[in-house]
């Protein structure tokens, strides 16, 4: 699975490198991003094999970068893992206009997000899964 890549963005500096840990520890290729837009820039410039973002952050929320991943057709397809604290659930017409994949609450387990990562990336499945 080396040639696996994921873009991996959250505005928390120990969350960014506790998940990038597990999934090069899970053989991805792992891109990092501080906020919503660089996430944006680096999935098109690097077309990942998924990506996992934060829901809350500077310059452009989780939700606005899977919108904006989900309206350009080079991106549309992207598997996203969706990491929201409590009390920033996102309703289920949200999450599939944004096509994001899976929604993982905070705290997680980085072990479970490597798992549901290799899951996604293996299937190949773009299919909404609430």
């Amino acid at each position: 699975m080396a040639d696996k890549r994921v873009v991996v963005a959250d505005d928390e500096p120990h969350i960014r490198h506790v998940i990038c840990l597990k999934m090069e520890r899970g053989g991805f290729d792992v891109q990092m991003a501080a906020d919503g837009e660089e996430a944006l820039e680096l999935c098109r410039a690097e077309c990942p094999d998924l990506l996992i973002t934060d829901y809350q952050m500077p310059v452009m929320s989780g939700l606005e970068l899977c919108q904006a991943l989900q309206a350009d057709p080079a991106t549309a397809g992207l598997p996203i893992i969706m990491l929201t604290a409590r009390g920033f659930d996102l309703t289920e017409s949200e999450n599939a206009s944004a096509g994001i994949t899976e929604l993982m609450s905070k705290p997680f387990s980085p072990a479970e997000v490597l798992l549901r990562a290799q899951e996604l990336v293996s299937s190949g499945s773009v299919a909404q899964e609430f």
